[in-house]
């Protein structure tokens, strides 16, 4: 269940604008001493730009944990590709005992999602979309599995270019809506 590391983008070229906590846990340890009381953080940064990170932090004081939690998430930034306000296709993922389903939807619909979900598809700039979450809805297993299908997310031209067909036979509706937009 490790999570892939994939192209790494830089964090510091980006107007990483957009930093939210999205869960907060209250953890301790018990020691022959007494418990030890530490506090995990989820956090997520995005630019409403096609970019979007996820981080976990753990520390004994929460400020400490939410500084962590933002280095890990922009050390783990990914590029999410949309057309106009949506995704390209309809996703499918599985982590642990969470599955999600992200559906492209059309303008106007909004983010039709669960909290975690909601706030990392924002973050990213994704303003029109249907997901599902199916089984355990844990925030931090929903937030690996929407980091996972954003990375599943691919555009027409690359898709079309991988199968070598011409983009037009492929999707002919995505062909004619640019054709519109560069006539008006």
């Amino acid at each position: 269940m490790r999570r892939k590391k994939v192209n790494l983008i830089n964090p510091d070229e980006l107007n990483l604008h957009v930093e939210r906590v999205v869960y907060t846990n209250r953890v301790s340890k018990t020691h022959k001493g007494g418990r030890t009381l530490s506090f995990q953080v989820m956090v997520v940064v995005g630019d409403t730009n096609g970019h979007v990170g996820v981080g976990l932090g753990k520390a004994r004081q929460v400020p400490d944990a939410i500084l962590k939690a933002m280095e890990a998430a922009r050390r783990n930034i990914v590029y999410v590709p949309r057309i106009g306000t949506t995704i390209p296709h309809e996703v499918e993922v599985k982590f642990g005992a969470t599955r999600l389903i992200l559906k492209p939807a059309s303008p106007g619909t909004g983010i039709v999602a669960g909290s975690t979900v909601r706030a990392i598809l924002e973050a990213a700039g994704v303003s029109d979309v249907l997901a599902k979450l199916i089984g355990s809805r844990n925030p931090i297993n929903a937030a690996w599995a929407t980091m996972d299908a954003l990375r599943q997310l691919q555009t027409p031209e690359a898709t079309a270019q991988a199968r070598g067909v011409p983009l037009k036979m492929l999707t002919p509706w995505y062909v004619r809506k640019f054709k519109e937009a560069v006539e008006a």
